[in-house]
């Protein structure tokens, strides 16, 4: 009654608790045998080294970086800090959807144009929650003298690339970042993401000209031959891959689509995934949060599982697998989830991970999702979820403990490597 609300048509019952957000304060407790055990990220193996990171990127051809078990202070913010500074470097040219309001991003790009470097920043200014934050970083580097543009009428910028132009010894080289999550050093620590340091000649021809569409807008006819961007590509290429994995595997069985992501929601991709399982292809859907389409439903979906890791991290990362006969799988790393609103309603890019040291590294974090008896769900025919069960005698680590166990066994392997004495022959 103090309230003037009508009870039959203005309250509403929930099933669970309003405002879970509030649990936060749990966390802060000082409980400390409740509390994971501090996490420190590592850096990575190839990056130890206080040698140029250009020519550590030129020599590797690439470099996957997986945060937060990977610093991103010591790989990605490096990157940048370096190309600020190198006297051989001409320009940089970046996205920036969404960073921290005191940004050694920011920082490192205001040096770089302090030192006569020609920066380009294309500046998401609709970014929820950010948007205050874009625009007044945005009137910061323009002041300093960075060219600021805003994207392309109609469309958020959401994918994350860098563009770094240097003169090496055998003339202008390109060294490329392309990352699934956003170039934020504080929710680096907090959420997994992927990202590939690459000085590969046709993913950065490709990145040249995404930039070239970003900083004009102009539509003209763009030949892009590694990355699939959206609004333009992306989503015809997932579907075309998705209709070749049932037509290989109707010729010769062992059809595999393995995709992680954050939601699913596009209904031409559900419907290619219905129709993908209903001829015999095996999909397995690592989706953390909405996902439209329903597992195992008989004559329907009975080859599709979904499951979704919660744990430590929060699961940011998207990643793309098809089998593709066997001989030729394809692995890709991408900022767009597949949702409508990323695949025709924003700029993305979806990048191939061709290396086969790198497509390990993928393939192990699916051993992992896989393997996760802890932190993994598994959604039922009916939308509800399952949480699995470590068996009598199993550790029951989820999948962010053995992830973090397995980069400390990398770094461990890469200095214990570096110590063996020089064996002169």
């Amino acid at each position: 009654a103090e309230l003037e609300l009508d009870e039959a048509n203005d309250v509403f019952e929930v099933p669970g608790m309003l405002s879970m957000r509030d649990l936060s304060e749990i966390c802060r407790l000082d409980y400390p045998r409740l509390h994971d055990p501090a996490h420190h990220p590592i850096d990575h193996p190839q990056l130890l080294t206080t040698r140029n990171i250009f020519h550590t990127v030129r020599d590797t051809g690439a470099i996957l970086l997986q945060h937060p078990y990977v610093s991103f202070s010591t790989s990605v913010e490096r990157f940048l800090r370096e190309a600020a500074t190198d006297p051989k470097v001409r320009g940089i040219k970046m996205t920036l959807y969404r960073t921290s309001s005191q940004s050694r991003i920011i920082d490192a790009l205001l040096q770089a144009a302090q030192n006569g470097k020609q920066v380009a920043v294309v500046v998401e200014l609709k970014a929820r929650f950010d948007e205050a934050t874009n625009i007044r970083l945005a009137e910061q580097m323009e002041e300093a003298g960075i060219h600021v543009t805003y994207g392309v009428v109609g469309l958020k910028t959401h994918c994350k690339v860098i563009l770094v132009v240097r003169q090496d010894y055998r003339g202008l080289q390109r060294y490329v970042h392309i990352g699934t999550g956003n170039y934020h050093a504080e929710t680096a620590r907090i959420y997994s993401d992927i990202g590939l340091l690459t000085c590969d000649e046709t993913i950065a021809q490709d990145v040249t000209e995404l930039f070239n569409y970003l900083t004009t807008g102009f539509t003209a006819k763009r030949n892009y031959r590694a990355l699939v961007p959206a609004p333009k590509l992306l989503k015809k290429a997932l579907l075309t891959k998705i209709q070749r994995e049932a037509a290989l595997h109707a010729e010769s069985g062992g059809g595999l689509i393995q995709f992680k992501m954050n939601a699913l929601e596009d209904g031409d991709i559900v419907k290619a995934l219905y129709r993908a399982s209903m001829a015999g292809v095996k999909i397995v859907l690592y989706v953390r949060d909405t996902c439209r389409l329903r597992p195992g439903i008989p004559g329907l979906s009975e080859n599709i599982s979904v499951v979704s890791i919660v744990g430590r991290f929060l699961e940011h990362a998207r990643v793309y697998y098809f089998r593709n006969g066997g001989v030729d799988e394809e692995y890709f790393i991408s900022s767009a989830d597949a949702m409508n609103r990323n695949l025709e309603a924003r700029v993305e890019v979806m990048c191939p991970v061709a290396s086969a040291e790198l497509t390990r590294e993928l393939r192990n974090i699916f051993v992992c999702y896989d393997a996760d008896h802890r932190s993994a769900w598994e959604m039922q025919p009916d939308g509800s979820y399952l949480q699995r069960r470590p068996a009598e005698g199993e550790s029951g680590e989820g999948t962010h403990q053995m992830l973090i166990a397995q980069a400390k066994r990398r770094l461990k392997e890469s200095l214990k490597q570096k110590k063996k004495p020089i064996q002169h022959r």
